[in-house]
């Protein structure tokens, strides 16, 4: 029984470092198809290419401050009905959510990679007692 549970645990953990490397280059590939360029006046990687967990953040971040300087610190549930800049906040807010979501998809990806890393770890673990036992006379 434990050589089945090792062996489980080490395909689970490949599918999941599977699942994960190919959830990251998918995420990475969609967001390099967009062609974004984070702002030149950004606080952290100007004029990079969108492609990553980090120059993502950095976008989201930046097209914060750019909206708040539009529309004088306000919000989009801030801003009155009638009010021209409350379709530049809620587009903001689209584009900001959106990037934060690829942000998220990269780090659930890192996650699942690195919980199949232990789950093989863990396999090969549980390999190595399941020998340790069968060698292992049954009166000692």
């Amino acid at each position: 029984m434990r050589m089945i549970a090792s062996y489980a645990a080490i395909v689970l953990g490949v599918i999941l470092i599977i699942g994960g490397g190919a959830t990251w280059y998918l995420v990475s590939d969609t967001l390099a198809e967009q062609q974004i360029t984070v702002a030149e006046d950004a606080s952290c990687a100007a004029n990079d290419s969108v492609n990553g967990p980090y120059s993502a953040y950095c976008q989201a971040q930046i097209i914060q401050e750019h909206t708040m300087e539009a529309t004088g610190g306000l919000t989009y549930a801030e801003l009155d009905r009638e009010d021209p800049l409350r379709n530049v906040a809620m587009n903001s807010s689209f584009l900001q959510a959106s990037l934060f979501t690829s942000v998220l998809a990269f780090g659930v990806a890192a996650m699942a990679a690195g919980m199949g890393v232990i789950m093989v770890l863990i396999g090969l673990g549980m390999r190595d007692v399941a020998h340790v036992a069968e060698e292992t006379p049954a009166n000692v």
